[in-house]
This record gives structure tokens, C-alpha cells and sequence, in this order.
């Protein structure tokens, strides 16, 4: 009887092993949230963070998972960095409490609260995003998903994109909200590897 349970318990660690979830971190090099909002009805303005970090864990046979993304607001890109004559850069007045307040808020953050699976691959991740002190719930879809072997690092890697929207008065930030969209939409794009 003894042998006979441990095989089956031989035979179940290889399947255990499968199920267990795998925890990635993300590659700051190559992890960019964008944001995009309409600028007084004539275009739209995009900008990114350039700095930001993350994990997330998945369990594939399990379908579960969970992603942390904080993002460093003073890294906010638009594309206006010089300011000519002009008294302030487009850059630093999205840093003012006008905006994103970054002296007293100098980060951002998405923690997951659930994960839906569309197939064997992430859907959409439900969470809560922080800015400005107002946490509010924030869905993102998950538009591209891969994971496999990294040509040049030869490490395993998880990566792709997902996106979402939410109003941004809803975080406190009203400010021109008479020229300036108040639905801002979020592109995450992400690398990362398994740890």
C-alpha cells in the first residue's frame, strides 16, 4: 500500500509543479504606460512614464493571476521638454498640483483584484487604480499576450498590452476640463521576466 502511494504521489508532483503560479517581473526598459487625452477638441496628446516597475503572477492551469504596476509620475513624457520662451514645459505643468501633484503624490499604482481568462491566455484584469490619493476601479483589457523564450536573453519572458479608461475628475484632476477630455485612455505596454 505504502508503494502504491507513493507513486501516486510521484505521479501528482510533476502535475502540482504545473499548476504552481509563476511570478514575472517586469522589465523597466521596456514597460511604458501611455495616456492619451483630447486637447481642446483639435487632437489628441499622447505622453508615457518612463519609469516604471511591476510584477504580476499567473497560474496557468488555475486561470488565476495578479499584476502590481507603480509608476513614477515625475517620469511623465509628452514630448515637451523644451520650453523656449515660454515660462513652463507642457512636462512641467503635468507635474504641478494642476495635474498630477507629484511633489505630494509621486506615485501611481494598479493592483489587480481578479483576472479573467479567454482561453489559456489573460483577458482582462480587473483592479484598483491609485492616483492622487483616490483609488477607483479600472478594468484592462488585455489586447496581446505572449510568453516564451527571449531571443537574445534566452530567459522566459511574458509580455504584450492591455488597455483601459477612466475620467480623470474622478481622481480630483479638473483642472481645464472645458478644453481638456475628461475620459483619459491608458495603453499599458509590458515585457517581463520570470523570476
Amino acid at each position: 500500500m505504502s508503494r502504491f502511494l507513493c507513486g501516486l504521489i510521484a505521479a501528482a508532483l510533476p502535475l502540482a509543479a504545473l499548476a504552481a503560479p509563476e511570478s514575472y517581473t517586469m522589465d523597466p526598459y521596456h514597460t511604458f504606460p501611455h495616456f492619451e487625452v483630447n486637447h481642446f477638441g483639435y487632437s489628441n496628446i499622447r505622453g508615457r512614464f518612463d519609469k516604471t516597475v511591476g510584477k504580476f503572477t499567473i497560474d496557468r492551469a488555475a486561470k488565476t493571476g495578479s499584476l502590481e504596476i507603480t509608476v513614477q509620475m515625475t517620469s511623465v513624457n509628452s514630448g515637451d521638454r523644451e520650453r523656449g520662451t515660454r515660462p513652463r514645459t507642457r512636462d512641467e505643468h503635468l507635474q504641478t498640483a494642476d495635474f498630477f501633484n507629484v511633489v505630494e503624490f509621486p506615485t501611481m499604482t494598479f493592483r489587480s483584484t481578479g483576472v479573467k481568462f479567454g482561453g489559456d491566455d489573460p483577458a482582462i484584469i480587473d483592479g484598483n487604480l491609485n492616483l492622487l490619493g483616490v483609488s477607483r476601479p479600472v478594468p484592462l483589457q488585455v489586447q496581446t499576450w505572449r510568453c516564451g523564450q527571449h531571443p537574445v536573453s534566452k530567459r522566459e519572458m511574458c509580455g504584450g498590452s492591455a488597455v483601459g479608461s477612466f475620467k480623470r475628475s474622478e481622481f480630483g484632476v479638473k483642472y481645464g476640463l472645458q478644453f481638456f477630455s475628461d475620459e483619459i485612455k491608458l495603453w499599458i505596454g509590458f515585457e517581463a521576466y520570470k523570476d
